[in-house]
């Protein structure tokens, strides 16, 4: 199968693309190149020959004889969305839809759709694919409004799926530690210390990295009957965790650190989620648990012998390398290359 990616230089991207090559599909990668400088370690068996493009700006040309598109690409997180404020919807949105509807006029058959649980936003009780959406933040509300663009595209010759991904954990050569298990993981080696500012109660659904690409093959392998026009919670249901939780597994993974925590929150998003769609329909069940995600960090930190200058720095925080970008005129206001050098 010909699988055209868009994202394969971001976290999760750099994962999928070896796992597509060793499964015998033929590539074709897409990166606008954000966070090229981003590299932790090397730790992948192959790469992807990388067309440097802004999704926005992808053509049917680009999808000559793809049969299959898995789209991620998009602005990764909540404070980079109150960076660039309605740019958000711009590139999210309206970007994730553009490579849709493109990709169908090229006349490619599958489309996977890298969506998120934040759709579910605050929630009493667990969650499944039936529940009401209720996003809290732009980058949930974006995740949403794609989707319904997808089920208007969906005909008998355009079959579209949304993976709503638990949040991701664990380790990546394109390494991010602005996300809630690595970030602790990096304070607990870095400072010995992980000091919370909440109470912890809030619940969230986590998935290993290599766990939601899983997801991505599971669904290109999928019968398209199976798939078409459906929305899948992508993680399993015993990992649930509350915040607590998650911050209780990572200081007793790294021996000396120190762990307290505050009062309760302003971030009120908490939901726990059912995964029981994808795993009756597609027969999908994850590898990893958080014990195993923290164990499998401390392992690459101490190989690597992580600094607080790469923990901090703006390599592995989309919120740094964004404003970086844009700070130093490298991006216009609309995050599109200058390339006036």
């Amino acid at each position: 199968m010909k699988v055209l990616v868009t994202g394969t230089e971001g976290y999760l991207g750099c994962l999928l693309a070896p796992m597509l090559i060793d499964a015998g599909h033929d590539v074709v990668a897409v990166d606008a190149g954000f966070y090229k400088n981003g590299w932790l370690y090397n730790g992948l068996t192959s790469t992807a020959l990388t067309l440097e493009k802004d999704m926005r700006n992808l053509t049917p040309q680009d999808f000559e004889g793809v049969d299959a598109v898995v789209a991620m690409a998009e602005l990764s997180n909540d404070p980079v969305g109150d960076l660039v404020g309605p740019l958000t919807f711009e590139i999210n949105h309206k970007g994730s839809s553009h490579v849709a509807s493109t990709a169908k006029k090229a006349g490619v058959e599958r489309f996977v759709y890298m969506s998120s649980c934040s759709v579910y936003g605050v929630a009493d009780g667990t969650v499944d694919e039936t529940s009401p959406v209720n996003p809290q933040t732009a980058y949930g509300e974006c995740k949403y409004l794609t989707e319904k663009d997808l089920w208007d595209l969906a005909d008998d010759d355009f079959h579209p799926v949304a993976l709503r991904n638990a949040t991701a954990f664990g380790a990546s050569p394109r390494q991010r530690f602005d996300i809630v298990l690595n970030n602790l993981a990096g304070l607990a080696w870095v400072e010995k210390k992980i000091a919370m500012t909440s109470d912890g109660t809030p619940w969230r659904p986590m998935a290993h990295a290599l766990d939601l690409c899983k997801g991505i093959m599971t669904m290109l392998e999928a019968p398209v009957e199976k798939i078409h026009g459906e929305a899948f919670n992508i993680g399993g249901n015993e990992n649930n965790y509350t915040v607590r939780e998650i911050a209780e597994t990572v200081a007793g993974e790294f021996p000396g650190c120190e762990l307290s925590f505050g009062e309760p929150g302003q971030d009120n998003r908490s939901y726990k989620v059912s995964f029981d769609k994808v795993k009756d329909t597609l027969g999908y069940t994850p590898d990893w648990d958080l014990k195993a995600g923290a164990k499998q960090l401390h392992e690459v930190f101490e190989a690597i012998q992580l600094d607080a200058e790469t923990f901090y720095g703006r390599g592995h925080t989309r919120l740094k390398q964004i404003d970086y970008l844009l700070k130093t005129g490298q991006v216009d206001e609309k995050l599109f290359w200058k390339r006036e050098w």
